[in-house]
């Protein structure tokens, strides 16, 4: 299904941004902006019904307690 996929991809997008922001050393203001940018793409599959509300704030959630990071650089 689409929405498997989608959150498939947006889950491993977070996780990919969690390991660029925990390296030593890592420029916050690109990070920063990729991480608004899925957050955009989290709203348009949400608008477009691919995801849920429920379901991506979920996946936000569990990207977040795996990594940290991710709640300080959002």
């Amino acid at each position: 299904m689409r929405s498997d996929r989608t959150e498939r991809l947006l889950s491993g997008r977070l996780d990919e941004l969690a390991s660029t922001l925990e390296r030593p050393g890592a420029p916050a203001q690109p990070a920063g902006r990729m991480l608004e940018l899925a957050s955009l793409a989290t709203r348009h599959a949400i608008e477009l019904h691919l995801l849920s509300q429920e379901r991506a704030t979920a996946i936000w959630e569990a990207a977040a307690s795996r990594h940290p990071v991710l709640r300080t650089a959002a």
